[in-house]
This record gives structure tokens, sequence and C-alpha cells, in this order.
């Protein structure tokens, strides 16, 4: 990337359409799933090249438990296989790995998988990857509203007290950025459940591509489009106010 100028702090990615790319070619949706992992590791790579310091994946929500038996089963394998084959790599990157969402119903081989790969690379400085797995956004403010109830109950804090900022203290995310830009592929315009406080002013792009076909070049071409937007958080900008 030429211009590294007003890159996106940090961008979240809804990974859609792994099992229209398979049916479009007569394969299983496993396939698709499979194609898409191969996606995640080129993505993670360009993002760090490019400078960005955030990257949020949507890898499964509380609504995919609904999905068959076959293909949560392969879904949990594959991002078990993710951990013991990549993290070793994203260590040696400095990338520090974090994962957001509700514990159970989680296989207990991927969560100690999960804790031993956040211990590992707790330390490292560099791009911050974020894999939102059992995550729903509805769940997450319901259980951040509970954590402040109890803070309340508990003499911890005082209702009074509850603002934005405080409030965004006990969600899965706190300590990390709001998204500046997200990104859906497959060209499905909608946020389905993900980051719904955290995206409130995020820049929006919907490129058509499958994930599974979403390369290092789409991501380049799609920071630019955030670098070609004016983002005013509700304010005037005095450059283009006549316009």
């Amino acid at each position: 990337m030429n211009n590294k100028d007003n890159v996106p702090t940090h961008i979240a990615i809804i990974m859609d359409g792994n099992g229209r790319w398979a049916k479009e070619r007569g394969l299983p949706r496993t396939a698709g799933h499979r194609a898409g992992m191969d996606r995640v590791r080129e993505i993670i790579k360009a993002a760090d090249e490019f400078g960005v310091e955030i990257l949020t994946l949507f890898a499964f929500s509380t609504e995919n438990w609904l999905r068959s038996k076959k293909e949560v089963n392969m879904l949990m394998r594959s991002l078990n296989n993710f951990l013991g084959r990549e993290i070793k790599e994203l260590d040696k990157n400095n990338i520090r790995f974090m994962v957001i969402g509700r514990d159970e119903p989680l296989p207990k081989n991927l969560k100690k998988n999960i804790k031993d790969a956040m211990i590992k690379t707790k330390d490292n400085t560099g791009l911050v990857l974020v894999l939102a797995l059992n995550y729903g956004a509805r769940q997450e403010i319901i259980d951040a509203a509970k954590k402040f109830t109890q803070a309340v109950i508990n003499g911890q804090v005082r209702l009074e007290e509850l603002g934005i900022e405080s409030f965004s203290n006990y969600f899965y995310t706190a300590g990390v950025a709001d998204p500046d830009f997200l990104i859906r592929t497959s060209g499905e315009m909608r946020l389905s459940n993900f980051l719904l406080w955290q995206l409130s002013y995020a820049e929006l792009y919907f490129p058509k591509r499958y994930w599974p076909d979403f390369r290092k070049e789409d991501l380049e071409k799609a920071i630019k489009v955030y670098q070609g937007r004016v983002r005013r958080f509700g304010k005037i900008n005095v450059n283009k106010e006549n316009n």
C-alpha cells in the first residue's frame, strides 16, 4: 500500500459467504469454511503490513449453534486447528491474540487452547487480533448490564456514575478501541448482531466478494475507500461545509 496515511486503527470484518462460495462450486459448505480459513491467514498478514493496529474477525455467532451439528463440529475443529497451527506464527510476528464472546458451550479443549494462546501472546505489542467467538452483541450488552448492576450491588460503583465511557468498561471489548471501519463480505448489508455498541460511528463497507475470494488486494481497496471518506461524528467538516 503506497498511502499509509489515515489507515483505520481498528478494522472489524464479518467473514460472510463461505457457504454460498461452496454451493456455487458444487462443494459442501465445510469446503467453504476451509477455504475461508486460508483467507484469515492472508488478511491477518495484510492488515499487519498495512499498519492496522486492531483486527476483529467475526468467527462464530451465538446464532450459529442453530446450524447442523456436522457443520458446527467442523467449525470448532477448524478453530482449534487454527490455534494449534498459527499461534506460534502470530507470536513470532508480535501479534496479540484475544477472544471475545461467551465461554459456554464451547468445547473444553478449544477453551483451553484459547486461554493458552492469549497467555502466550499477552505481552506482544504489534497487531491485536480479536476473534469474536460464540459472540452476540445483544448478549454482550446484557452481560455488561449484569456486570454493572453487580458492581452497584457490591458498592464498587454508584448508579449515577453510569455513562457511555464507563459502561464500555463492562463489555467484552473493554480496553480495545472501537472499530473505525466495518467490512462485511458477500454483499449482504446488515450487522447480524455484531458489535452493535462499538460500531456506532464506524464506516461501513459491503464488497460483493465472498470471504474465500477476499484477498490482500481487496483489503487494500477497502482501506482506500475508507481513506476517501470524511468522518464527522455529528460535526461539520470545516473544509467542506460550503459544499
